[in-house]
């Protein structure tokens, strides 16, 4: 029961972190608008970078990577601490090295679901990629700054920053098969980088067309495009 109780309470908190609607709050304080509504309809730091600016599109980029570790915090170091205050004999080494790296795999799947489907906007949000970042550089930083090194190369290159945050998907795929990581790590990442992935497909058939805006210049204002 108290393994049970911990990990709900992790998946809960996790989640709850990742759900925080930070782009919202930014277009509501700064400009009092619902950043929904404009641009790309996305809550993430690029549509806050095309709708507010960059320093605060800065700001919410680092917070969403900083939901995605605290994300991998909770599980690592507060879900076994709780297990231990609630369980009735202390758990083994053994048993928590064997649990742990589940724990910290349904955090990080929890932490994204809760940035594109945040309880606070009706279940919309954002597209994970930065949360997903964090929860890589808090779960195995050299997957982290290697998906992160791909990104800006390509983001430099193109200037396209769904393209950039797709290619950083795969590459931290191929990172987490070819270091070795836990079984639950290497699924974590897999599934989490489909599901950014799966999360950019009306940019996908923009880049298709050839109508994906690059950084810099007006993003689109496609209001079937649920962010």
């Amino acid at each position: 029961m108290a393994l049970w109780t911990a990990g709900a309470v992790g998946l809960l908190i996790a989640y709850l972190l990742g759900s925080a609607p930070l782009g919202y709050l930014a277009g509501k304080l700064l400009k009092g608008i619902d950043i929904r509504e404009h641009g790309s309809r996305s809550t993430g730091a690029t549509n806050v970078l095309r709708t507010l600016g960059k320093w605060p599109a800065l700001v919410v980029l680092i917070a969403d990577v900083l939901k995605g570790v605290a994300a991998i915090i909770v599980a690592r170091w507060f879900c076994p601490w709780l297990y231990t205050e609630l369980s009735p004999t202390p758990p083994t080494a053994s048993g928590l090295q064997i649990w742990v790296p589940w724990a910290v795999c349904l955090a990080g799947i929890a932490a994204l679901l809760g940035h594109g489907r945040s309880i606070w906007l009706n279940f919309t949000g954002g597209k994970s990629a930065a949360t997903g970042l964090g929860v890589l550089l808090a779960m195995s930083w050299p997957v982290g700054l290697g998906a992160a090194t791909v990104f800006g190369v390509v983001l430099a290159l193109g200037r396209i920053v769904s393209l950039s945050s797709m290619l950083a998907a795969l590459a931290a795929i191929v990172l987490v098969c070819g270091y070795e990581q836990p079984l639950p790590y290497r699924l974590l990442v897999i599934g989490g980088g489909i599901y950014v992935i799966v999360r950019h497909r009306a940019n996908i058939q923009r880049l298709l067309a050839g109508t994906e805006p690059r950084l810099g210049r007006g993003g689109p204002d496609i209001k079937a495009e649920a962010q």
